[in-house]
């Protein structure tokens, strides 16, 4: 009966010493909201390319967080890519960020969908976090100068004439 009572004090010890030394989160001053500097990055693609928020400054870019598993985002990707292959040559960029997935999937999805889009990986989603990601697709429009113009939740139909104007208004 009494080593049932040192073990319970015992345990409890060992609880609050795991919740003091566990690491914190990390707490963001900001997260990404329209008419405000966009949170910047510096990330590789899929392919191992290094993408810089700043060394894009002077293009429109098309920041759009998905994943493998999204059938949603499945769905929106063919818009997507008509609205890459419309804005060739003009100063715009689109980037994919994966979001709660693995890059290993990245090789058995490319295989079924036609993807141009760089596909970036943030490690433990901390872009998500930074530009307040709540779930798939989630779309933000940075100007020029790297304001945030444009937060789109959910699909949208970016090869529509309506989805190349949200685009266009900010080339």
């Amino acid at each position: 009966m009494k080593h049932k009572g040192i073990i319970l004090v015992v345990i409890v010890a060992v609880c609050v010493a795991v919740l003091f030394l566990l690491p914190k989160d990390k707490k963001y001053e900001a997260i990404a909201a329209v008419g405000k500097p966009a949170p910047t990055f510096e990330l590789r693609d899929a392919n191992g390319n290094l993408w810089s928020l700043p060394d894009l400054r002077g293009k429109v870019v098309f920041l759009s967080f998905w994943a493998t598993w999204c059938t949603t985002c499945k769905a929106e990707m063919p818009a997507k890519e008509t609205l890459f292959q419309k804005m060739q040559n003009r100063p715009f960029q689109m980037l994919g960020v994966l979001y709660r997935d693995s890059p290993a999937k990245l090789a058995a999805y490319y295989r079924t969908q036609t993807v141009s889009i760089p596909s970036l990986i943030s490690p433990d989603n901390e872009l998500a976090r930074l530009y307040g990601i709540t779930g798939v697709p989630e779309t933000f429009i940075i100007d020029k100068e790297g304001i945030v113009r444009e937060k789109i939740v959910g699909p949208l139909d970016w090869g529509s004439p309506e989805g190349v104007k949200i685009v266009e208004k900010y080339l």
